[in-house]
């Protein structure tokens, strides 16, 4: 914490390092063409994934701020590290920095949840600044997906042609793979069965 009277300078000087660390690393993403790696995941993107699935409130939580990496309506709002992409973002995001400094406590944030991956529903600035602050965890209140990942025929053709275009491709570096989007969306799905979860009693559609 930080003395009262230095808390508006702190918090500017706060969210323009924010907005700094999140350009630096969208101009690194840019630089190693590599800039889907640099954006959150998306939660609509993730459960479409799911042939079939269902959820369950599993209450409040105490969720570890490194494992929320979606979000569900704001994902390109914020960089992979959740920090702002926007100075339009500024009030919002400097109004729960000051509550921070202040020792002001805030609502727990909305979450869903899809294998080990996290979505924000809602308090994606409450999770920006803690993030930005280094905190460890947060109060959440959270509802499970659970279900079984596609296999339609669609999807299989759509990994074909995706597997085509990358064999014309140079080899990628070594690494690589495990930092772009696509791997960090999938990363939470079991590589037995593609299952998420337990298998659900009732699917929704």
């Amino acid at each position: 914490m930080i003395a009262y009277i230095g808390v508006q300078e702190q918090v500017e000087k706060d969210f323009h390092r924010a907005l700094l660390k999140a350009s630096l690393h969208r101009w690194k993403g840019r630089l190693h063409r590599d800039s889907d790696r640099e954006r959150l995941l998306s939660f609509d993107e993730a459960k479409r994934n799911l042939a079939r699935w269902s959820q369950a409130y599993q209450g409040m939580r105490i969720v570890e701020v490194e494992k929320i990496t979606g979000s569900v309506g704001r994902y390109r709002d914020f960089d992979r590290f959740f920090l702002p992409r926007k100075q339009s973002m500024s009030t919002r995001w400097r109004r729960v920095d000051r509550a921070y400094h202040q020792g002001v406590e805030l609502p727990a944030v909305s979450l869903y949840k899809i294998g080990e991956a996290y979505f924000v529903r809602d308090g994606n600035h409450r999770v920006s600044v803690a993030r930005y602050h280094g905190v460890a965890a947060i109060d959440a209140e959270v509802v499970e997906i659970r279900g079984q990942m596609r296999t339609d025929p669609a999807r299989r053709a759509a990994r074909t042609k995706d597997a085509m275009a990358h064999l014309a491709q140079p080899a990628p570096r070594k690494g690589y793979w495990k930092g772009t989007w696509s791997a960090r969306l999938f990363a939470f799905v079991r590589r037995e069965g593609g299952g998420i979860g337990p298998k659900p009693e009732e699917a929704s559609t």
